[in-house]
């Protein structure tokens, strides 16, 4: 389950960026009842985007952003706890690691679902079903 944390350079004081990322991923398990699970932990992934400040953008005007964006299966964040909970909870994460100096108007998060069976790990194209058993051994 990729995300990927874009942030215009400076929004976090240099080096926060990971413990940024780390803490978006573990509330991302918690929501979803995995925090620990052993199929589900190592597959939680991504990367971390930091733009200069005159290639990231708002209203068509240069903006200090922060984009908080998961690509997972069609089955995750299925429930508008598990959205409304997540989502907040990450966009405090980076209001809060900014010191309060990116707004939470500047902060935008976002889920995109892969089609059902489209779903690779390790070369192999796994269903729903298919993940949710391993899932469930975890």
């Amino acid at each position: 389950m990729p995300l990927t944390l874009t942030l215009t350079e400076g929004v976090l004081p240099a080096g926060t960026e990971r413990l940024a990322f780390r803490r978006i991923c573990d509330s991302m398990l918690k929501w979803h009842g995995l925090s620990g699970n052993k199929v589900m932990t190592p597959n939680v992934v991504g990367a971390i985007h930091l733009l200069p400040k005159h290639q990231t953008y708002s209203g068509l005007q240069e903006t200090d952003i922060a984009f908080i964006e998961w690509k997972v299966p069609s089955f995750a964040f299925n429930t508008p706890e598990i959205q409304q909970g997540h989502i907040e909870e990450a966009t405090n994460i980076i209001h809060e690691l900014s010191g309060g100096s990116l707004p939470k108007h500047q902060i935008w998060a976002n889920v995109v679902h892969a089609v059902d069976g489209a779903w690779g790990i390790a070369g192999q194209a796994l269903t729903n079903k298919q993940l949710g058993e391993a899932l469930s051994t975890g």
